[in-house]
C-alpha cells in the first residue's frame, strides 16, 4: 500500500507571522443576518448609472481592457490628474501591497502610525518586510512620532488620511511637513479610500500636488466607499511616472474585471450621487456625534471623524465589548478591534437616518440602564 508523506511545502518565516485579515461580520453569534454597520459601505448603495452599466450586455469571454484605458482618463479628467500617471487594480488593498511588493523586503520596514489600517502590518509581513508602529497622539497619526521612527531600513510609510479605523484627519501642511522630513528614497503612500466624505469646509490634504511635483509619492483611492461598488473591487493610485511603472510591472494582467471597469466608469459620471451620499453622511454623522457627546457622563466618546464612520469610545461603566452584545441583539453589527489596541472602543459605520436613530437609542438605553 503507498504510503503518504506528512511533509508539505514549507512557507516562509514571514509567512506564518501574518494574521489573516478578518473583515467586518454581517452576522450575529447566533446566524442571525443583521444590519452591517461593520464595513463602512455605503448605506445609500451606489449611483443607479453603475447599476444600469452593471445590466449591459457584454461578452464575458473576453479579457477585460488590461490598462483600463477609458477608466483612468475618466479618473484624470474628474481629479485633474494624468491619466498616464494613473494606474488601477482590485481595490485599493491590492495597490497598498503591490507598493511595497515593488519597494520593501527582507531586511527593510514599513511605517505608519499607531490604530491604522490593519491591512498595512499584512502588506509589510507579505513581502518579508517588518512592519513598524509608532504612536499616536490621542488617536490620530502624529507627524514627528513618525519622523523619530524612520530609520535608514524605511522604505514605505503609510498614512491613511482620514485614518481607518479612527477617523482622524491630517490637513495638507501636516502631510507637507512629514513629506518634507522623509528621505527621498522613502515612498511615502497616502491611502485616500474616505477622501470623497471630505465636506466643502475642509480642505485637501494636498497629495495629489504632492505626487505631482515629486518622485516617492503614491496617492491611493477606491470604489469601495463613496462609489458604493465594494462588491466589484476597483481603486486606482496615482503617482511619479517611476513609480506607476513599476506598479504596472508587477500588478496581474486584466487585472480588473470588465464589470468593474463598467460601473466605475459609470459612477465617476455622477457625481451627484458622490455629493448626496457626502451631504447624507455629514449630517448623520453630526447627528450621532450630538447624541455620544450627551452620553459623555456615562463615559462614552466620539473620536472626530473626517470619514464615513465614528469610532466611539467606552470608557464608563458599560464596556465596548457589552455594547457590540446590546447592539448585535438588537439587529445591528458594528466593528470591535481588541486586535489593534481598542478593545474600548466600537467603530460604528454611519448608515441611513432610521438606522442612526436606532443606534443611537439602542446605546442610549444600554449606558442609561433603560
Amino acid at each position: 500500500m503507498e504510503q503518504h508523506s506528512q511533509a508539505r511545502p514549507t512557507p516562509k518565516p514571514w509567512i506564518d507571522a501574518i494574521d489573516a485579515y478578518v473583515p467586518g461580520q454581517a452576522r450575529g453569534g447566533d446566524g442571525r443576518d443583521l444590519v452591517k454597520l461593520s464595513a463602512n459601505e455605503n448605506p445609500l448603495g451606489c449611483s443607479k448609472a453603475a447599476l444600469a452599466a452593471l445590466a449591459e450586455p457584454f461578452n464575458p469571454a473576453f479579457y477585460p481592457d488590461p490598462d483600463a484605458m477609458s477608466l483612468r482618463k475618466a479618473i484624470a479628467e474628474v481629479h485633474g490628474l494624468d491619466p498616464a500617471r494613473i494606474v488601477c487594480a482590485a481595490g485599493s488593498g491590492d495597490l497598498l501591497g503591490l507598493a511595497v511588493q515593488a519597494y520593501a523586503g527582507p531586511g527593510d520596514e514599513v511605517l505608519y502610525s499607531r490604530f491604522s489600517f490593519s491591512l498595512y502590518e499584512i502588506v509589510a509581513r507579505r513581502s518579508g518586510a517588518a512592519p513598524v508602529e509608532a504612536p499616536d497622539t490621542d488617536y490620530a497619526t502624529d507627524v514627528d512620532a513618525l519622523l523619530a521612527h524612520v530609520t535608514p531600513a524605511t522604505k514605505v510609510v503609510f498614512v491613511a488620511n482620514p485614518n481607518n479605523p479612527t477617523g482622524t484627519y491630517l490637513p495638507a501642511s501636516e502631510i507637507a511637513r512629514l513629506h518634507a522630513g522623509l528621505p527621498a528614497q522613502v515612498l511615502l503612500v497616502l491611502d485616500q479610500a474616505y477622501a470623497e466624505f471630505l465636506t466643502d469646509k475642509d480642505t485637501a490634504d494636498g497629495g495629489f500636488a504632492l505626487a505631482q511635483r515629486h518622485e516617492n509619492v503614491l496617492v491611493t483611492r477606491t470604489f469601495s466607499k463613496i462609489y458604493g461598488l465594494a462588491g466589484e473591487r476597483i481603486g486606482w493610485a496615482t503617482g511619479a511616472p517611476g513609480v506607476i511603472a513599476d506598479l504596472n510591472r508587477i500588478r496581474g494582467p486584466f487585472n480588473v474585471a470588465q464589470s468593474s471597469q463598467m460601473a466605475a466608469l459609470a459612477a465617476l459620471g455622477d457625481q451627484a450621487f458622490v455629493q448626496h451620499t457626502c451631504q447624507h453622511n455629514a449630517r448623520e454623522m453630526t447627528r450621532l456625534v450630538a447624541v455620544i457627546d450627551s452620553l459623555g457622563n456615562h463615559g462614552l466618546r466620539a473620536v472626530p471623524s473626517k470619514a464615513n464612520f465614528l469610532l466611539v469610545l467606552f470608557e464608563g461603566a458599560v464596556t465596548a465589548q457589552q455594547a457590540l452584545h446590546g447592539l448585535a441583539e438588537a439587529g445591528y453589527a458594528v466593528r470591535w478591534l481588541p486586535g489593534q489596541g481598542l478593545s474600548h472602543g466600537l467603530r460604528i459605520t454611519i448608515g441611513t437616518t432610521d438606522q442612526m436613530d436606532d443606534v443611537a437609542y439602542i446605546l442610549r438605553a444600554l449606558v442609561e440602564g433603560d
